[in-house]
């Protein structure tokens, strides 16, 4: 019989609070939507909505307990409850309590682009080396990366937690909260600046991920990054071993070359002066540097580096942060087909820059269509939290060296505007409100052929775009054998 997650006692011993009944959770969940049966409810309050609200729905759906704050109407007398004095807290009472108990290699991955995707890189390398526990999507926040360590079994040998922030000192509690054996900053570029006065304050906050770090821990920092001596001067004031990477001469896992074919990359690079090739189940240069930090962090945990190394050959980006789609068009696709690249999730300058350069390097397919040849078009979404920069900012994606092979590039909201506005005729597919609309012309715009890449905010829902696209035929895996499509 597999061990319960928490005990009634165990949850009441780490939060403070008073359990009613002797319950067993097996897991944590605070969403009714996504909640399993036996999973502990946590009835978080917050500006939208109030947990406590949804206390008698989790139970009905089976939850093996929920967390309260002060015992709802609805709820049974002999109801299995945890009450706590709050439930953010009792959260990270939780968190607090699951690191401490389990004998987990700690990897936490923080930067301005990347995250999330890094830590899918790094479950991917390690799951075949011992118990691996990341986050789901990018729980990265203040009750995102203390859900994922509530979550955390006993028994876990491996764990990657995400930091996100988009304010100073939101990083450092997480960090302390979590102390990772290993910390690893992706990359710092100039995002959230609405909140900063400059990127060295950007730089400053991403540091605070090493406040954390348990003794003799290792920060892991983008050699290539101009902000790499700061970060690593701030990792050994707090006693970490620095590992660099990138395609510095001086770098610690050096980047030597990164071949995109088709819908793969082929990485050549040097560990400590020690070649090697791999390969990545996607494509993108960006996603190749990604690598290399998630390979030397990977290693640092104490992970076998060729094993980890062949693991990333069979990784897929996540929907939203390049996830691919071949939609075939007509019965069997006899109408051809659409290549869809979702970058919806969310877009800054540094990452649209990398999508689009993933979009340029992409092939196209002439004479399959109506159009004689196929196009590279890029769907567009505003980029928030840019502050005084924004308009500057997105106008400038109009001169961006991989732009010259994007054939058409359509722009939703207000923001991106500016960005219609400084494109050449020939390539404005047009500008709209918002993503709805633009996904109504885009829609009847593509043809078979075409390879589309879809990114914005993600305030702009540009998700619905992608939804859009794939309903104009069947949408499969471009990577999938031919029998299954």
């Amino acid at each position: 019989m597999t061990a319960p997650l928490w005990t009634a006692a165990e949850a009441a011993a780490a939060t403070g609070g008073v359990a009613r009944g002797d319950w067993r959770a097996s897991g944590v969940s605070i969403d009714t939507r996504s909640l399993a049966p036996g999973d502990l409810f946590v009835a978080l309050s917050g500006a939208a909505r109030d947990g406590h609200g949804f206390v008698g729905d989790a139970l009905a759906r089976g939850a093996g307990a929920a967390m309260v704050a002060h015992v709802p109407g609805e709820v049974s007398a002999d109801a299995p409850l945890l009450i706590v004095g709050d439930t953010l807290e009792g959260l990270r009472g939780l968190a607090a309590a699951a690191r401490a108990r389990t004998g987990a290699r700690v990897i936490g991955v923080t930067g301005s682009v990347g995250k999330t995707g890094t830590k899918e890189m790094l479950r991917a390398m390690m799951a075949d080396q011992g118990a691996t526990h990341a986050a789901e999507g990018s729980y990265n926040n203040h009750w995102g990366a203390p859900l994922t360590l509530a979550r955390m079994p006993a028994a876990t040998g491996f764990a990657v937690i995400e930091m996100g922030m988009n304010h100073p000192g939101e990083i450092a509690p997480l960090s302390r909260l979590t102390r990772p054996h290993v910390a690893l900053i992706t990359t710092v570029e100039a995002v959230h600046t609405e909140f900063f006065d400059s990127e060295a304050s950007i730089a400053d906050a991403k540091a605070e991920i090493f406040e954390g770090l348990a003794p003799g821990g290792v920060a892991v920092l983008n050699r290539d990054n101009r902000w790499f001596e700061r970060l690593a001067a701030a990792a050994r004031a707090q006693g970490a071993r620095v590992v660099g990477f990138g395609a510095d001469a001086q770098a610690d896992a050096r980047l030597l070359s990164a071949d995109l074919r088709g819908g793969a990359t082929v990485v050549r690079a040097a560990f400590d002066g020690a070649e090697m090739v791999f390969k990545i189940g996607a494509p993108g240069t960006h996603l190749a540097m990604n690598a290399l930090g998630a390979l030397a962090a990977a290693q640092a945990a104490g992970a076998d580096l060729a094993r980890a190394a062949l693991a990333l050959a069979g990784w897929r980006a996540p929907p939203g942060r390049g996830a691919r789609w071949r939609v075939l068009l007509g019965p069997g696709g006899m109408d051809g087909a659409v290549d869809v690249i979702d970058e919806s999730y969310n877009a800054n300058p540094a990452s649209v820059g990398a999508a689009l350069a993933v979009l340029a390097a992409n092939p196209v397919k002439d004479d399959v269509g109506r159009i004689a040849r196929g196009r590279r078009i890029a769907c567009l979404g505003d980029m928030m939290e840019l502050g005084a920069q924004e308009t500057e900012a997105h106008a400038a994606l109009a001169a961006h060296p991989a732009m010259a092979e994007v054939d058409l590039v359509f722009c939703a909201g207000n923001r991106m505007r500016a960005l219609h506005d400084a494109l050449p005729h020939e390539k404005q597919g047009g500008w709209f409100a918002d993503a709805d609309a633009c996904a109504d012309r885009l829609r009847r715009a593509v043809d078979a052929g075409d390879v589309v890449m879809v990114k914005g905010s993600k305030s702009m829902r540009m998700g619905g775009v992608v939804a859009a696209l794939k309903r104009l035929g069947a949408a499969r895996d471009p990577d999938a054998p031919p029998e299954e499509i």
